[in-house]
């Protein structure tokens, strides 16, 4: 067991708490939540940059480093739906968590064709990534009301552009797989 796991396996622990930590009475609710899920975005690109600068890079952080953050981010985009209550909320975070359950499904059939490059992450979907977490880091520390709270909501609905964006780059790339025996 190395750092970089060690973050991962932290990342993990964070999803039940940031659960918890959004159902405490606010205002204490926003900050807590806002600052483990600012926290295990942290630790998501710190476990990544430390496993290739250590070369400590494993079978279990490449399999548990991207699960990790699917979990985290897609348990978060569920609890802003539910505080939010609205088709504006629901609207991006759908559109996130489903293209992360395209990408995923792509990558893992890609792998099995000995082609997995060709779906590696794009500098787009690590600027989807970067513009993602801060939006929900805000969302989730701000007060439902607030310029805050839209403003994060505006970036929310770029990184979901992003997101949509990405998908088809990957699509595209892999299309020749797709359609090959059609």
């Amino acid at each position: 067991m190395n750092i970089p796991n060690i973050l991962t396996l932290v990342r993990v622990v964070f999803i039940p708490l940031l659960v918890i930590a959004f159902y405490l009475p606010p205002p204490m609710s926003y900050s807590l939540a806002a600052i483990l899920f600012g926290a295990a975005s942290v630790t998501d690109w710190f476990d990544g940059f430390l496993a290739r600068r250590w070369n400590q890079s494993t079978p279990f952080g490449a399999f548990l480093d991207p699960v990790a953050d699917k979990l985290i981010v897609a348990v978060a985009l569920a609890l802003l739906i539910e505080r939010y209550a609205d088709i504006w909320m629901t609207l991006p975070a759908l559109v996130i968590i489903g293209r992360e359950i395209v990408i995923s499904a792509l990558r893992e059939w890609m792998a099995e064709l000995g082609k997995r490059a060709n779906v590696a992450v794009s500098s787009i979907g690590k600027l989807k990534t970067a513009l993602q977490m801060f939006s929900i880091f805000l969302l989730l520390g701000a007060p439902l009301d607030s310029g805050l709270a839209l403003a994060a909501g505006l970036m929310l609905y770029a990184a979901a552009l992003l997101t949509l964006w990405s998908m088809f780059q990957y699509l595209r790339a892999a299309w020749p797989e797709l359609v090959r025996d059609l």
